[in-house]
This record gives structure tokens, sequence and C-alpha cells, in this order.
């Protein structure tokens, strides 16, 4: 009788050979579908990592398409600078004139702002993008061959519009569409091309300035019309919002989009029932349209906070004083001593180098330490800028030589670094993810407007104010507005880093949810200790 698991042969020698064979057999097997489990373990994992670059690049591209209008805003910024010198001089306008020429545009694009929001709900996020552009083309044009203040003032209408229509749409575009890891980079995109654009200007305004002052300023202005081409082939590039196409009850379209724009199928999944659920169209329900203005005018206390927080950091980066600093960079250089227009303009370029260097920045740390802290760094680091600019104009001023010009020069590139470092870009952000979806677009739009009526004021009155109480008295002024801006941040602004934009509704509603709670419980306290 054999033991189990071995033979005998024909001289009764226990076979060990075919038993072990068998065993080795089996482990071989084992072995074999281990091997078969991790290679294809590995293939899932390459190709997961495959698809997420492919998505990056893919999100990239459409938010550097759907930021070119930021390029024509910028543009327009920086050129002005310049080219006001030159039109003064060739149009004999007034100083008063002048004021209304450089800030007519922001006032202007509150109305493009305003039409922009509605324009979304009802085109297309990308659609209203191309209105954008093709109506500040026009507006381009005009101005390039005007031959007297009133038509220059027709092209500078339309310009704002087509602006405020391409200022508030971009934002809200880049983040419906992506990913919420990486949502504060690529909305802050935007706020890069603005950038460009003004150094692009400011180079322009170099550039030209040798030319005859009946010309210079008309090719100044023309360079402008450029990026619209760029932006007519970037409408057949890019697709249009997912959380827009769910609002049409477009939900095929739109998860196409989705899975384009996120890593993985269940993030997909995730994203489409968010977003269906904020939109109202589970279960089949279509979207419809509500009484949005309404809702606005009478918001919840959820919303309400939502309206402080983004309506507020959006005039708060104005009323900084950095349009002032931007458009007038000239004057205020002049009023540090310099005198040559060359060598002014020269220095602007500076200016807009230390404008574009520091946004990249912020792209770089925005999704990595938070909205937050790269708030508090931008608002101190501001203030401080604009107080030392105000007191080196003040003390030093006109005639004080190199220290004067190096000092303001100094003032005035830091203060437009830590500008872009912080609340120039954060700005967007917070205002394009903020808000429920329903709402989204015509709030984005509500917060531009606040955005663009205090570039306007600013641009406007700059002049005006600086010859009533100087030029460093009115930067006291934005020292002291930029110091309260640190503690609106403070005390109003929440951190929004890496939640998805339903999640972010929900903060709010949970905020207020959690301040009526300590109400309610210091209420019962209060009864207890009344007993």
């Amino acid at each position: 009788m054999g033991l189990v698991g071995l033979q005998e042969n024909g001289n009764g020698e226990m076979g060990l050979v075919s038993g072990a064979k068998n065993k080795y057999k089996r482990m071989d097997s084992e072995l074999t579908d281990f091997d078969d489990d991790i290679d294809e373990a590995t293939q899932h994992h390459h190709i997961q990592l495959e698809r997420s670059k492919t998505t990056r690049k893919y999100v990239f591209a459409c938010a550097v398409f759907a930021s070119l209008n930021s390029v024509l805003l910028g543009y327009d910024v920086g050129v002005m600078s310049g080219a006001i010198l030159f039109i003064q001089e060739d149009l004999k306008i007034t100083e008063v004139q002048q004021e209304i020429l450089v800030g007519s545009l922001s006032v202007v694009s509150i109305f493009g702002s305003l039409l922009g929001g509605r324009a979304s709900d009802s085109l297309g996020r990308k659609w209203t993008m191309g209105l954008a552009a093709v109506i500040f083309q026009a507006g381009a044009a005009i101005m390039t061959f005007a031959n007297s203040f009133e038509v220059l003032m027709l092209g500078r209408l339309l310009a704002g519009i087509g602006i405020g229509f391409g200022v508030m749409i971009a934002p809200v575009y880049i983040a419906e569409i992506s990913p919420s890891i990486a949502r504060g980079s690529f909305t802050s995109f935007p706020e890069i091309f603005i950038n460009l654009g003004i150094l692009l200007g400011y180079v322009s305004n170099y550039a030209f300035s040798g030319l005859p002052a009946h010309t210079n300023w008309r090719i100044m202005l023309a360079v402008g019309i450029l990026p619209s081409i760029f932006i007519a082939g970037a409408l057949f590039i890019i697709p249009e919002s997912p959380r827009w196409l769910i609002m049409q009850n477009r939900t095929d379209e739109a998860k196409l989009v989705l899975i384009n724009t996120n890593e993985t199928d269940a993030e997909v999944e995730e994203r489409l029932a968010e977003i269906q659920t904020a939109a109202g169209t589970t279960n089949g329900e279509k979207y419809e349209e509500k009484a949005v203005w309404r809702e606005l005018l009478s918001p919840s206390p959820a919303l309400r906070r939502m309206l402080i927080t983004g309506f507020g950091i959006q005039c708060f980066q104005q009323i900084t004083g950095i349009d002032a600093t931007v458009y007038y960079s000239p004057e205020i250089l002049k009023s540090a001593g310099i005198e040559d227009n060359t060598k002014v303009l020269a220095a602007t370029v500076a200016v807009g180098v230390s404008k574009t260097v520091f946004i990249l920045v912020a792209i770089i740390l925005i999704d990595r330490v938070g909205r937050k802290p790269l708030l508090y760094v931008s608002t101190i680091g501001m203030t401080i800028c604009l107080f030392t600019l105000g007191l080196s104009l003040s003390l030093l001023g006109e005639g004080s030589g190199s220290l004067g010009i190096a000092l303001s020069l100094v003032a005035v590139c830091g203060n437009v670094a830590f500008f872009s470092v912080g609340i120039g870009p954060v700005c967007w952000v917070l205002t394009s993810e903020i808000f429920p979806l329903r709402l989204r677009a015509q709030a984005a739009a509500l917060g531009a407007v606040g955005n663009r009526v205090c570039s306007g004021l600013i641009a406007m009155s700059f002049l005006s104010v600086s010859r009533a109480i100087t030029v460093g008295g009115t930067f006291f002024i934005f020292s002291v507005i930029s110091a309260l801006s640190v503690v609106f941040v403070y005390t109003l602004v929440p951190e929004t880093k890496g939640k998805s934009l339903e999640q972010i509704e929900l903060l709010f509603h949970k905020e207020h949810d959690r301040q009526r709670g300590e109400v309610e419980l210091g209420d019962v306290e209060h009864l207890v200790a009344s007993k």
C-alpha cells in the first residue's frame, strides 16, 4: 500500500519524482497567474497614467484658448498707458478727456459683463467668448482710424462691451471644465494672459514710440486686433462646458466632455451625478430657468455670504489702485523724476515683466498652498509697496535724483508683483467657483461688474485726485484700502483648494448652518442663565 502522493515503481521503491513534478507544476501555474496579474496591473497603471497626461494636456489647451480674450483686455490696458501720450499730442485732447478715454472702457464693460451672463446661459459659454472677440475687434478697428475724440470714444465703447463679455466668461468656462485638483491653476490662466497682454502693450509702446505722433498710436492700437484671429480658430477646437450642456439637458454630450476632462471613469460618473443634482436635472427632469436676478436680489443667507465674498474680492482687487498703477505708470514715473518719454516707456516694460513673471508663481502655488495664503502674501505685500511708493513720491519726488527714481520703480514693480502673486488671479478663481451652478454665470457677471465699476472710477479720477492731494498722497490712500483688504480676506474668504464646485457650494451652506447653530446654542445658554 503506497503513501498518498507517492508511487511505487517496479522495484518497490517509492517514486517521489512524479509527485514532485505535479507539485512544481502547480506552483509554476500559480506563479504564472501571479505574473499575469502583475502585468495586467502594470498595464492598467500605464493606461491610467497615459489618460491622466492626455486629460491634463486637453484641459490645458482648452484653458489657453479660452483665455485669449484676456489678452485683449491686458493689451488695451498696457498700450493705452503709452498711446495716450501721443493721442493727447495728435488730437489735442484735454486732461479730462484723457481720463474719460482711459476710464470709459472699464465703465462700459459693465454692460458687457451683465449681457455676458445672460448670453452665456443662452448661447453657451464658448460662443459668448466668440461674440466678445467680434465686438472688441470692431471697436479696435474704429479706434485705429479715428480722426477725432468722438470717433475714438465710439470705438472705445465697443471695445469696452467686448471686454466686459470676455472678462466674466473665460474664468467661468475654465472652472467648469477643469478637474478639482488643478482648477485653481487653470482658472488663473485668464490673469496670465491679461498680464501677457499688458506686457505686450508696454513693448508695443516702446517699439513704435519713435514713429510720428499721428501714426504711432494708431499702430499700437491696431496690433490689438491680431489675437481675435486665434480666438476664431479656437472656437472650433474647444468643447462646450459640460455644466452648461447639462442645464440644456444634453447629458450625453456633457458626459463626452467629462470623459475628456477627467482622469477616471469613476470620477466622470461622480462629477456627472453632482452636476445633475446641482442643476436639478436628475431623473430626467429638464432644467427650468428660474428668476435668477430675483434670487440674487433676495438671497438666502448662504447665497448672501457668497455674494459678499465674490463681489467684495472683485472690488478690492481694483480699489487698491492696480489699474491706476498700470494705466498711469508713465505719469507716476515722471513724478519720480524720469523726464524723457522713451525712458519712461522703457521703465514701464520693467513693470510689465514684473507683473507677468509673478503670475507664473501664483499658477504654480495656487493648488498647492491654497487661495488664502496667497491672498495674505499679496495684500500685505501690496500694502507695504503702496505705502513705500507714497512715501518716496512725497518725501523725495521729482528732482530727487536716482535714489527717488530707483525707490519708486522698485515700489511700483513690487506692487504689481504682489498683485500678480495673489489677489490678481485668485479673485477670478474664487468668483468662478463659489456660486451655485444655476446662478454661476450671472453671479460671476455681477462680480465682474463690481470689478469694472471700481476700475473705471479709479482710472477716471486718478489724475484729478493726484492734482488735488499729490500722487504720493493718492498712494497713501491706496495703501490704507489695501490694509483693509487683508481684514476682508481673513474674515470672509474661505479656502476652496481641492474641492469640487458642488462641494464648495455646500461649504457655504455648512458655514451658515454652523453660525446658526452657534446662535441657537447662545440663545439656550442665555435662557438657562436667566433662570
